[in-house]
């Protein structure tokens, strides 16, 4: 039995017993006073060599080799010399008997057979370095010692173990004893294990949990779950065959430094190795920021070695992942080929080596204004069309090839899984990501990769400590234009040759809510917030945090960094885009109205530059690339010269900044975009970041609530091989279904088109004559609208399945006819609108426009619409039954209405869950819950109101203490105790005897020992005599009460 705050030595004698008993090893004795103990005991080591039949004559030279491999001094560092042991232990120790003689290998392990190999524990093991010190436990096999514990009692944090475990690796102490160590473990009865390996700081270390029913656990897991959290952890660790596949499958030295795996990463490689010898592709899901690229490292190297002749390609779409990827395999030592362009993949492939490939598939995208923030500038399909151009007649790719596809959520993984899969027809796919499927790409995704093979959710990693959870603050910025009249009448005078359409489609392109939002006051107020914060939030403030600004375009970004440069920040702030300002980007700008916003990027891109590398602007703009390297070193390494980053849609995804504690989001997003761009800040950087935090000048709360849902859900669970079968066909047919009702709609459109329908008859039927009555007018614009609408519908369809038209069912005469056809109505669409007027010179326009938005909408400083205060996204949102919003059907999720109902209904779900613990309480909850829906339901609260009752209900729900203090006396000053108080009418007395009963009589682990529930409730008969209360009752609310477990 484990009693309260039991000493050390208890714990300490149990767990060896624990050890010999159920774990099979061998025990050596207490070490105290044993003199010269080291981590390598030469008559273990030799005794279980010789029963191995090793030549006696080599076993002097094996033991000097890994004495010379341990040894550190003239500035070897413990890392060095540890990489060099793990070298021997895993691959053996190459010798010869003599000159002459041919090289052996003497394995100091027999990996293959871990019940071959002699486990031994010893007890404070004392240790003579600088000075001396006495680990608990420590771990040898065959001699060597490859594991060491710490142990506290249960009163005293597995911090302290760890502290110890740190400090023994100093210089000052017994580095020299940890040359040899693989895992180094600290532990408590109440908390468990936690582990790492050398030099692991602190906050790295890890806690194991193994599945509540995992495929591949040891086989005594079964007997285990019974015993305590300590023990059952060690075990999960500690076992021989767990211990020994930990060591050789999921150890890393990265780049200086050594590292093991996460339960997530095991069990998904464990997922994956059971999905490729079934010849199965899959998807491996592991949130942002839970070491993603190791897994990719691990799982490759097990490919390496467990199935003959493989190969792994390694598929990334942005250079940042390219980069990281190199960096990680390079870093452990794995030798990996950056192919330059798909004709270089193409040959690589072709030839038998090497064994590990990258290769970057450029991706491009546009930003909401139809500029490109490009992240490479290229595109998938340009690397497809090269390497389909550069196969030769004889292609065949060689070896086994796994193909491992990172972000494999992004679109244009479709095409290119097309182009690879004609190209490498045997290969196995297997897809990585940081964000699950989301509903509109998952039947693509299913049908690319196949199901999932493995996922490890955000509030999984947030729960384990691997990232911190978020807060959330709404902002708001108020604006209003200060003289209508003013406005309308520069409009007129400005246009007043423009047609009626033509009109139309420029108040269409500025009074978009982007265009009003990037006005100069607007911003202006912005940039004032975000400075405020520097001066007052304390990680900005001291410099050890910094921020990223996220913005809606890049002329906004542009126009953001040049205030901030206006206002002090100047060298400590930096735009991070795929913005290139070469002459090319600006020719035809000049309209002599003014600067466009392209002429602005251009000159606000090149200052920036010039400025930082103190040049000429023509010399400085060449190092566009230098400039984005130096500037994400400097935020990364120097949080205080390097203050604010500004983005767009670059380092959304892939950067990976622990100072970064700030994002600013002024910008519409959602789904994978949201996510991957929050979790910038979620990454551990000391005791002093707790949380990310995220400031949102967009309303974004309802899409960042489901988005955080979604990307913590089981997301598209439960589908069969055979589902996935059909899933090509259904989409193929909707495409094909979508393109002939866009053809025949055009078509009839143009029916009316006198023949022979050329040029001269299309504007005839579609154009006016000049001088034409207004009847006409109106007529022939709603022709032209509707033209104009059905073309972009066509060519739309006609771009989804451009691709895919013969799978789709069309022969290739008819595929043919179809593209010359879209072709042909494009071309009349364009000559329409020019004959017609109504294609607008935008350019000319814009500056003006500009103007006009800077003079006449003004913007008032921000006003903070919800501040979430203690409540994390995770507290607020993920507890209250994410799976409650997964059933909504997509029409609804998008809808405002059916969203505040997911988070009425989510907060609901934890009233529920939580009415046991106090009934009476979250029956008030309840009833507040209905007011606030009537509410909204009449419409008589606004968004800001809304947010406001949300937050304060939410923290009543998680916190009931904080907000009913006042209304319990002073003796009812626990969560237990009011909850006795409410359901027990209210008697002050009562509930103190209650309570002083259950803490009286409780012992350790009582909850689900009958036995000992049975104690509890005599105790509570006992006090309850007398009272109208039933003693089942008291017992249920007792139970239901944390602090009395």
């Amino acid at each position: 039995m484990i009693s309260v705050g039991q000493r050390e030595r208890a714990t300490q004698h149990r767990v060896i017993e624990f050890f010999i008993a159920e774990l099979g090893y061998r025990y050596l004795g207490d070490w105290q006073k044993r003199e010269n103990n080291r981590n390598v005991e030469p008559e273990l080591l030799t005794a279980w060599l010789v029963g191995r039949g090793v030549d006696a004559a080599l076993i002097p030279k094996v033991l000097r080799q890994l004495d010379r491999a341990a040894s550190l001094g003239e500035g070897r560092l413990l890392y060095d010399a540890n990489k060099a042991v793990y070298r021997l232990l895993r691959y053996g120790v190459k010798e010869k008997v003599g000159a002459g003689e041919q090289h052996q290998t003497v394995w100091l392990v027999d990996w293959a057979n871990p019940q071959a190999n002699d486990f031994a524990i010893a007890e404070e093991v004392t240790v003579k370095g600088e000075h001396k010190k006495r680990p608990d436990l420590v771990l040898y096999v065959n001699g060597i010692a490859l594991g060491v514990i710490e142990l506290k009692r249960s009163t005293v944090s597995v911090c302290e173990g760890i502290h110890q475990n740190l400090d023994n690796q100093k210089r000052d102490f017994i580095r020299n004893f940890f040359t040899t160590m693989q895992l180094v473990m600290a532990g408590n009865d109440t908390q468990g294990v936690r582990y790492g390996t050398i030099e692991t700081p602190e906050k790295y270390y890890l806690e194991w949990k193994e599945p509540l029913d995992p495929a591949d656990s040891s086989p005594s897991y079964a007997e285990l779950s019974s015993t305590n959290l300590l023990d059952r952890q060690l075990a999960q660790l500690c076992s021989k065959a767990r211990l020994l596949e930990l060591i050789h499958d999921f150890m890393v030295f990265d780049a200086g430094i050594k590292k093991t795996c996460r339960h997530n990463q095991y069990f998904g490689i464990q997922a994956a190795k059971a999905s490729l010898r079934r010849r199965d592709g899959g998807i491996i899901w592991h949130t942002q920021g839970s070491g993603k690229s190791l897994t990719m490292v691990w799982l490759a190297k097990w490919i390496r070695e467990n199935i003959a002749d493989s190969r792994v390609l390694i598929i990334t779409d942005r250079t940042e992942l390219d980069e990281q990827i190199e960096k990680v395999f390079s870093g452990v030592d794995e030798a990996i080929l950056r192919t330059r362009s798909g004709a270089d993949l193409v040959a690589r492939l072709h030839a038998h080596h090497p064994w590990l490939i990258c290769s970057l598939v450029h991706k491009f995208g546009r930003t909401p204004e139809g500029e490109s923030d490009d992240e490479d500038g290229g595109s998938s399909d340009d690397f497809i069309a090269d390497m389909c151009r550069s196969v030769p007649l004889d292609f065949r790719a060689k070896g086994t090839l796994f193909v491992f596809v990172d972000e494999c959520h992004r679109t244009q993984s479709g095409k290119l899984h097309g182009a690879m899969k004609s190209l490498l027809p045997e290969a196995l796919f297997i897809g990585f990501t940081g964000t699950p499927l989301m509903k509109q790409d998952k039947k693509k995704s299913i049908e690319v990769f196949g199901p999932y093979i493995h996922t490890y959710k955000f509030n999984e990693a947030v729960s384990d400590g691997v990232v911190l959870d978020l807060r959330y603050e709404a902002r708001d910025i108020d604006q209003r234009v200060k003289s209508q009249k003013k406005v309308d009448e520069w409009f007129d005078t400005k246009t007043r040759d423009l047609s009626r359409l033509g009109k139309q489609q420029l108040k269409q392109k500025w009074a978009s809510m982007q265009k009003l939002l990037s006005s100069r006051s607007r911003l202006e107020q912005i940039v004032a917030d975000i400075l405020l914060d520097f001066d007052r939030k304390p990680r900005l403030a001291d410099g050890r945090g910094n921020a990223m600004l996220v913005c809606a375009s890049v002329y906004q970004a542009c126009k953001s960094y040049e205030m901030f440069s206006q206002a002090g920040f100047a060298g400590k702030c930096a735009i991070v885009t795929s913005y290139q300002p070469h002459a090319s980007e600006i020719k035809g700008e000049e309209t002599g109205e003014g600067l466009t916003e392209k002429l602005a990027k251009y000159n606000i891109y090149r200052k920036m530059l010039a400025d930082y590398f103190e040049q000429p602007e023509d010399e400085a703009a060449k190092r566009v690339e230098e400039f984005e390297k130096l500037v994400k070193q400097r935020f990364i390494n120097e949080p205080g010269q390097m203050r604010l980053l500004i983005v767009v849609d670059k380092l959304l995804t892939g950067f990976d900044a622990p100072s970064a504690t700030y994002l600013y989001i002024d910008k519409k997003m959602a789904d994978h975009n949201l996510f991957q761009a929050i979790c910038r800040v979620n990454r551990l950087d000391g005791d002093d970041k707790e949380y990310g935090y995220i400031v949102d000048y967009k309303d974004l709360f309802k899409s960042l609530e489901q988005t955080v849902n979604d990307y913590t859900a089981e997301a598209f669970a439960g589908y069969d091989k055979e589902d996935v079968a059909g899933l090509l066909k259904d989409r193929l047919t909707q495409a094909k279904a979508d393109l002939d009702n866009a053809l025949e709609a055009v078509r009839a459109l143009c029916e009316p088109v006198k023949a022979p329908k050329s040029q001269p008859d299309y504007l005839h039927y579609f154009c006016c004559e000049p001088g034409a009555d207004e009847a006409i007018l109106s007529e022939k614009e709603g022709l032209r609208l509707t033209l104009y609408q059905l073309v972009a519908k066509l060519i739309r369809a006609f771009t989804n399945l451009a691709g895919e038209l013969e799978e789709a069912g069309y022969s290739a005469t008819q595929a043919a006819s179809i593209k010359q056809e879209v072709e042909h109505f494009a071309k009349v669409r364009d000559e329409i609108k020019l004959t017609s007027g109504d294609l607008v010179n935008m350019k000319q326009f814009e500056p003006g426009m500009r103007q006009m938005l800077d003079l006449w909408v003004d913007a008032d400083p921000s006003e903070t619409l919800m501040d979430f205060e203690e409540l994390g996204l995770l507290e607020l949102i993920i507890q209250r039954g994410p799976e409650a919003l997964d059933g909504l059907p997509k029409e609804l999720r998008d809808n405002q209405e059916s969203m505040a109902e997911a988070i009425e209904n989510n907060v609901r779900r934890t009233i529920v869950d939580e009415n046991p613990v106090n009934p009476k309480y979250y029956e008030r909850m309840s009833v507040l819950l209905d007011e606030l829906i009537d509410l909204r339901r009449q419409q008589a609260i606004s968004y800001q109101a809304y947010l406001e009752k949300v937050r304060e209900l939410a923290k009543q729900v998680k916190h009931p203490h904080s907000h009913s203090q006042s209304a319990y006396p002073a003796s009812i000053d626990t969560a237990a105790k009011r909850a006795l108080y409410d359901n027990l009418g209210k008697d002050e007395l009562l509930v103190a005897r209650i309570d002083a009963a259950v803490r009286y009589t409780k012992k350790a682990d009582w909850y689900g020992d009958r036995f000992k529930e049975r104690e509890i409730a005599f105790a509570i008969a006992e006090e309850t005599k007398g009272y109208d209360v039933t003693v089942a009752d008291v017992m249920a609310l007792v139970k239901a009460q944390p602090e009395y477990h």
